[in-house]
């Protein structure tokens, strides 16, 4: 699977570390109940199809990115540097 990187263009999925869901970039607030905390630590979604997954490029320019990609096919519809944002 290569991945393309913004920076530094497609690139062998080795050179990433994958960090979970681009969801999760959504924290709880730091007074919240410690249900909702044991939630997003703890429970992922396991979905089929496309997701936005957080990878983060350590082999290369050390960027986080958002990859859109098919969780049953592995086909990768696209990358963006996470500091961009998440739709």
């Amino acid at each position: 699977m290569r991945i393309p990187c913004p920076i530094c263009g497609a690139r062998d999925r080795r050179e990433f570390y994958y960090q979970g869901a681009a969801s999760m970039l959504a924290r709880p607030d730091p007074g919240a109940e410690p249900e909702v905390w044991d939630a997003y630590l703890h429970l992922r979604d396991n979905p089929a199809g496309e997701t936005r997954e957080l990878w983060y490029h350590a082999s290369g320019c050390g960027a986080w990115l958002v990859v859109t990609r098919d969780t049953v096919t592995h086909d990768i519809a696209g990358a963006e540097l996470a500091s961009e944002g998440t739709r």
